[in-house]
């Protein structure tokens, strides 16, 4: 009899609902730095976090984060970089960046060329990161200069945004695209 009234209250309760929210971008922690700030009582902690997020089809931003604990620091630093998304044109079906471009941010320069399908992304970590997350595959990378990961975002972003299309310089200068290849 007990085994009966417990089956039926099992049947009766309403089906769970899980909210899975769907991610308009995907995240990558590119670098989590502690910082070290000596005071009287001794030395206070805190992390900057560096986040870079993208739809991989053309969008991506970056945001840097600080905070006392690691987890709001990424999450200060993911709400920025999703301020800051913005779209890169990617050619070949977001195959590869339309020309060479070189990108500089204080000692750092990325240069970035165009690669041949199937060549993948040759570059390092943090501009791999940038790279994968705005969707393009077949991109050649060199980094001259700093190193320094912030630096290396920084540069990777601002070539990115001097990319122009073929479609956009013909309307720039009023002629057809014909005449501009």
């Amino acid at each position: 009899m007990e085994n009966t009234n417990r089956d039926n209250r099992r049947d009766n309760r309403r089906p769970r609902r899980f909210n899975k929210e769907v991610k308009e971008f995907e995240e990558r922690v590119v670098q989590i730095n502690r910082i070290s700030k000596t005071v009287k009582g001794g030395r206070k902690m805190r992390f900057a976090a560096i986040v870079v997020v993208g739809d991989k089809k053309g969008r991506v931003g970056y945001g840097l984060g600080k905070a006392n604990e690691v987890p709001d620091a990424i999450r200060k630093a993911s709400e920025t970089a999703k301020k800051n998304v913005k779209r890169i044109p990617l050619v070949d079906g977001y195959r590869t960046i339309p020309h060479a471009v070189t990108g500089r941010f204080g000692a750092g320069e990325i240069v970035m060329r165009p690669a041949a399908p199937g060549t993948g992304i040759v570059a390092g970590g943090v501009v791999r990161a940038v790279l994968e997350l705005a969707g393009a595959t077949d991109v050649i990378t060199k980094c001259v200069g700093s190193r320094t990961p912030i630096n290396q975002v920084h540069a990777t972003m601002k070539a990115l945004d001097e990319l122009k299309t073929v479609n956009s310089v013909a309307k720039l200068r009023g002629l057809k695209v014909e005449e501009v290849r």
